[in-house]
This record gives C-alpha cells, sequence and structure tokens, in this order.
C-alpha cells in the first residue's frame, strides 16, 4: 500500500491530548487512529480519558471514525472506573458517534462489565479477523495474558500490542483475568511469525522510545531471555 494512503498516528495521553488529566499524564497511555487517507475513514484504538480531542485530532486531519479497536478492557484504555476515578472511553465515543467497537470474543464480558457498554455495540472476533477501513486492512491477533481477549493489531508491517509487548517488558498477569502461561504462549508463539523488521506500537510509554522494531526488542527485551516455559513460570507464575 502506499505509503501517502495509510493514515496512522499515535497519540500520547497528557501530552498529545487531555494534558491536564494527571491521570492520563501518569498512566502515558497511547492511543492510535489508522485510516485511509483517500475515503478518510478512520478508526481509534483504545480511546480514552479525552474522547472529545481524539474526535477532533480526526477531523483536524480531514478523518472521520468508523470504528473502535480495543486492545483489552482495561479502563485507562477503554474507559471506566480506576480506582475510583472516571475514565472517559467508548461509552463516551458511541454517545457522539455510532461506531462498531471490535473485541476478542473472549474479552467481551469483560468489556461490557467494565465499561457499561452494551453487547450489541460490539463486533466479537476471533483471531486472525480482518478489519477493513477503506482499503486498509487490519489484522487481529488474539494474544491472551494480560487479560484473556487481550488482542494486538498489524497493519502494514506495524504491531499495535497493546499491553501485551512493550519495548521492555510485557503486560500484568497477576491482574483479574491475567495468565502467565498463555502470556508466554502469546509472545513465543502467537507474535513469532512477525518478522524483525515489523515496527512495535505499544500501549504505554515505559521506554525513552515510543517505538522499535520486534527485532530491537527481541534483542534487548528480557522476557525474550527466559528459554522455556519453566524459566517463565518461575518469574511470572507466582
Amino acid at each position: 500500500m502506499p505509503d501517502d494512503r495509510l493514515y496512522f498516528r499515535q497519540l500520547l495521553s497528557g501530552r498529545d491530548f487531555a494534558p491536564g488529566d494527571p491521570v492520563a499524564g501518569q498512566m502515558v497511555n497511547f492511543c492510535y487512529l489508522i485510516g485511509d487517507r483517500q475515503t478518510g475513514e478512520a478508526v481509534v484504538v483504545d480511546p480514552a480519558y479525552d474522547v472529545g480531542a481524539l474526535l477532533d485530532v480526526l477531523a483536524a486531519d480531514g478523518m472521520r471514525c468508523t470504528g473502535v479497536l480495543a486492545t483489552h478492557f482495561h479502563p485507562d484504555h477503554v474507559g471506566g472506573d480506576l480506582m475510583g476515578y472516571r475514565i472517559e472511553g467508548i461509552t463516551d465515543l458511541l454517545a457522539a458517534v455510532q461506531a462498531p467497537v471490535h473485541v476478542q470474543r473472549d474479552e467481551a464480558p469483560w468489556v461490557v462489565r467494565a465499561t457499561g457498554v452494551g453487547e450489541g455495540d460490539l463486533v466479537q472476533h476471533h483471531s486472525g479477523d480482518v478489519v477493513r477501513v477503506g482499503e486498509v486492512d487490519i489484522e487481529l491477533v488474539h494474544t491472551p495474558g494480560h487479560t484473556p481477549g487481550s488482542q494486538c493489531f498489524h497493519v502494514d508491517g506495524r504491531l499495535v500490542s497493546g499491553d501485551t509487548l512493550f519495548l521492555d517488558g510485557c503486560g500484568r498477569t497477576d491482574l483479574p483475568g491475567g495468565d502467565a502461561e498463555q502470556m508466554y504462549e502469546s509472545l513465543t508463539t502467537r507474535l513469532a511469525r512477525f518478522g524483525d523488521d515489523t515496527v512495535l506500537y505499544p500501549g504505554h510509554l515505559y521506554s525513552p522510545e515510543p517505538s522499535a522494531s520486534l527485532g530491537d526488542t527481541r534483542r534487548r527485551n528480557y522476557v525474550f531471555r527466559l528459554r522455556s516455559p519453566e524459566q517463565w513460570m518461575t518469574m511470572f507464575g507466582s
């Protein structure tokens, strides 16, 4: 696909949007806007904190929101209650625009409970499904471990990984729905088919760089130094 057709923006909470929100600044979430410049259609990946600002960014770029991709159900990614603090999210977005919310089937009940969105607002997917935005194809990759239905998105050599994989480390497995064995399988098997040239875009700014190649990530990230399930469970299984 020509580079000038793919629309891809990485936005940091507390800086690029919701700059006055202390929780957004502390959590340093990334939101992604992915679309087709020629048709003006775009999806919002993990809208939270200030949905109106994200829609304004799209509008300023001549784009419109036609869907949402949710990596997982945690409030800092899709909205809801975070330790008594209400975070804007997909329910606020759906009040502004009519758009399907794409989730992995295993994540659907968790998203409903966390956000209050209706089950009918969700499009439930299996791993390998493709969401088409204009002429841009986005592959949905189920990567359980952080949550039962965590998913990554692959588009044109880019992997948006949510809280499955960071440049340094991976998502926690000790929260409700987490599973250390599934995380190991997701990192070593489900993501293994993506080449070293694939560029990793994580769900948080937990490293100095906002993105890196998977090759660099595999060389420097300690999670890839654990060579067996036994080593992995020794570190993450408690």
